[in-house]
């Protein structure tokens, strides 16, 4: 039982990683509220994610990030300052809900899994707003980043209040992920020549 709750737990962390790589400050709210509403344990050393100055930190820190995002240009520039901040968040966030585990292990786990997901998932939006700004010159981008948000703010939910489900979806996005990178990676087909020699 315990080691299914300790792999519920790194499910919840991961999506929360994913989810930071949409908005960096978004989950962490979502975990500081869900905290003081009491619906979420918190590890040992990150109870000052779920405390009354953190909340204030937080929300003004999500206006600002979400707003940031609305302004044209500035977006793509935010880019260069998110995508680190991401792992960062992605990583704290994990550990924030591995409970009662080897730090080492938790640490392990947080930094691969957590901050792996949170920059793949940076990574995808970055991709996505720059098609975005060369084909329609940046008018679309405030829906991109409306979906973003958005997106952040659904996944942080759910893997809260439904953690397989949670885990089910990050698994799907992590597997798109991969799939995109590897479609992108690959060179393209060369056309076969039918010459023949004399």
């Amino acid at each position: 039982m315990e080691s299914m709750d300790a792999l519920f737990a790194i499910f919840v962390g991961v999506g929360l990683a994913a989810a930071c790589g949409f908005r960096v400050f978004v989950p962490l709210l979502v975990i500081n509220l869900a905290y003081q509403g009491g619906h979420l344990d918190l590890a040992s050393g990150f109870e000052w994610i779920g405390s009354t100055p953190a909340l204030i930190v937080f929300a003004s820190a999500t206006a600002l990030e979400i707003g940031a995002y609305y302004v044209p240009w500035l977006d793509n520039m935010l880019d260069s300052i998110s995508s680190p901040a991401a792992v960062v968040a992605g990583t704290i966030a994990t550990a924030s809900m591995i409970t009662d585990m080897d730090p080492l292990f938790a640490w392990s786990v947080s930094i691969i899994a957590g901050g792996g997901t949170a920059v793949a998932v940076q990574g995808l939006t970055v991709v996505t707003r720059a098609a975005s700004t060369l084909t329609t010159g940046g008018i679309a981008n405030p829906i991109v980043s409306t979906a973003e948000a958005g997106a952040s703010l659904v996944v942080s939910a759910l893997v809260i209040v439904v953690p397989v489900l949670g885990a089910i979806l990050v698994l799907g996005v992590v597997y798109l992920l991969i799939k995109k990178l590897i479609t992108r990676r690959r060179p393209a087909p060369v056309a076969a020549t039918s010459a023949s020699s004399p």
